[in-house]
């Protein structure tokens, strides 16, 4: 497997993609979110622990539940949005290792009995799972709106009582409008950024 994707496909994944907040009335279907996951999921973690965790909201009743715990600037765009995916993280993940890692027993240890290194690796390699969500999205034809303008503790009593699982970020998903782009801010040149030593 050699070579690189064509130009086009950096134009809608990078170049042309945008943070989109005012979306058109077009659904998002479960097969679209099923396909998005199974994508995002190729992804690499770390020892694949693959400890993201997605909430997909597409009901009004399932994103009134959320609307109590965005920031106000955020609600508009979120409610009118198809889907609002909650990205969480499993501070779990070690129970999923034997259908992860088959037949290694040692790769629990690296984690379990160790808060912090769970949290740290949780919430690091969700953050990923949760890039390469964005990047699926583009790619099978979405526009996201990602934002992280919410009340943590509130998601979390919402969605994730009584489980493992905690909040990362929000991200809308759908089809976005692009007449209610702004024009794109800069961004930082290769100099301003990133070195090569």
């Amino acid at each position: 497997m050699s070579g690189i994707v064509n130009d086009k496909s950096f134009d809608i994944i990078f170049r042309d993609g945008r943070s989109h907040g005012v979306w058109l009335d077009r659904p998002v279907s479960e097969i679209t979110l099923q396909a998005l996951y199974e994508l995002l999921s190729l992804g690499p973690t770390s020892a694949n622990g693959s400890p993201g965790r997605f909430l997909f909201l597409c009901s009004d009743e399932a994103k009134e539940r959320l609307r109590p715990y965005l920031s106000a600037g955020n609600v508009t765009q979120t409610m009118t949005a198809p889907a609002v995916a909650i990205v969480g993280y499993d501070l779990a993940f070690c129970d999923k290792f034997e259908t992860l890692w088959p037949g290694n027993e040692e790769v629990r240890t690296w984690f379990e009995g160790n808060d912090e290194k769970l949290l740290e690796t949780a919430f690091r390699n969700s953050t990923l799972q949760g890039a390469y969500m964005i990047i699926a999205a583009r790619a099978l034809g979405l526009d996201c709106g990602p934002m992280s303008g919410f009340d943590v503790d509130g998601v979390n009593r919402e969605f994730f009582a009584d489980s493992t699982i905690r909040v990362n970020f929000l991200c809308n998903l759908g089809h976005g409008d692009p007449a209610a782009l702004p024009p794109r801010k800069p961004r930082l040149a290769f100099d301003d950024a990133a070195k090569v030593i």
